[in-house]
């Protein structure tokens, strides 16, 4: 691994991130456990749907042509679930329900609000059109059909539909493993006494609790001193176990940064070290075997911007999303803001009525105005000021 001060841009990082992670091995899935996963294939359906003509509403079923349009002989009852494969002669017609079979040469149901019945005759006051309120059988898919695409995502309409086509399993791209490593002598568990030189640690459960916030939950968290040998051994562990792994701190070149050189002892490949962007310069992007790494800045407001800016797309290309991109708009900013260096810089921000906002608190290290943002304004390297009313380009979060 090349520690070196080269710094790619923010959009040779977005492109690294994006060719270099692959999506999971697809796994075969209970239909029920595949909400917003993705299909790893086409899937064709095993039969028609309706499987039969069906009735699309309560009323009578009728076989009509041109001399016999108002009156009908009532001739039989047919309930849905009833498997009544008759026919009907012309002018006759069955009391029948929603979903239930039609007669197999009806051509048409009438609604019952639309009918009378007296001595056993069906007297009508509608038109007849053919197959009038009949749901043909597969009218919404035909048997042999692709149903649903490579790449669609399984909402609870997509597994409702795979159900009505009698699917209870489905080839999906599996949700990754991962694991969050913190590293920080610094640092002490929320809720323990607070000595003086130390801080409490907040980035691994802001981090699990953004993956869960988008269904990620096969999550561990591992916290180590900076001690070398013991960062090189928890990384050898969690890389080992887990799809991506996510390291809090340890990545810059301090004395006591270790992940890097434990990174490199691992034989990791180093995709990128370091962006020309503000916040989370220095984020290690790379590659061990089959599991991807990302090593986070230690600052919190750092970590939580890369995490939504590189981390979020990663998942989405882990879980098979085809076009997945980070949701941007252009709006109008509320007020100024003068930028300093020549860095791309994210910025704390929140929309509101059709207008975008930046934050107070900016700081690297600071949370308290990431707690109000729903948004990262982008700015490009050149820019030195935006001024209120500017368009500005938005990430939004949530």
């Amino acid at each position: 691994m090349d520690m070196n001060n080269y710094l790619v841009s923010i959009k040779e990082a977005m492109n690294l991130v994006n060719t270099n992670v692959l999506s999971k091995k697809p796994k075969k899935v209970l239909l029920k456990n595949a909400l917003d996963l993705f299909l790893a294939e086409d899937i064709i359906s095993p039969i028609n749907m309706p499987p039969f003509h069906q009735s699309a509403m309560d009323g009578f079923a009728i076989l009509f042509d041109e001399t016999h349009q108002n009156n009908f002989t009532l001739v039989d009852e047919i309930k849905a679930g009833d498997n009544n494969k008759r026919t009907l002669n012309i002018g006759e017609a069955v009391r029948i329900f929603t979903g239930a079979p039609t007669p197999t040469n009806a051509n048409a149901v009438i609604m019952q609000e639309n009918t009378s019945v007296e001595n056993g005759v069906l007297n009508i006051d509608d038109t007849l059109t053919d197959f009038k309120n009949i749901r043909l059988a597969g009218e919404q898919i035909k048997q042999k059909q692709v149903a649903l695409q490579k790449g669609e995502k399984l909402n609870p309409a997509a597994i409702g539909f795979l159900a009505t086509l009698g699917i209870t399993e489905v080839s999906v791209y599996p949700k990754p493993s991962i694991s969050i490593v913190v590293t920080g002598n610094e640092l002490v568990t929320p809720g323990t006494p607070l000595e003086y030189g130390q801080i409490y640690e907040s980035n691994a459960i802001m981090l699990q609790t953004a993956l869960a916030k988008k269904g990620f939950t096969d999550v561990t968290i591992t916290k180590v001193k900076d001690d070398y040998e013991a960062t090189r051994a928890a990384l050898n562990d969690v890389i080992k176990q887990s799809d991506l792994v996510l390291i809090s701190g340890g990545i810059s070149v301090g004395d006591y940064d270790f992940v890097g050189k434990a990174l490199l002892e691992l034989k990791t490949e180093q995709i990128f070290y370091k962006i020309k962007q503000k916040p989370g310069k220095p984020l290690f992007f790379g590659k061990n075997q089959n599991t991807i790494i990302f090593a986070l800045p230690g600052n919190p407001a750092s970590a939580l911007t890369c995490y939504y800016i590189y981390i979020e797309s990663a998942l989405q290309k882990m879980i098979g999303n085809p076009n997945y991109s980070k949701p941007t708009i252009s709006l109008t900013l509320s007020n100024e803001y003068i930028k300093n260096g020549t860095r791309g810089e994210f910025l704390k921000a929140k929309v509101t009525g059709g207008e975008v906002e930046i934050l107070g608190s900016q700081s690297s290290a600071m949370l308290n105005s990431f707690a109000q943002a729903n948004a990262l304004i982008y700015l490009e390297d050149d820019v030195r000021m935006v001024k209120k009313g500017e368009k500005v380009n938005t990430y939004i979060i949530d």
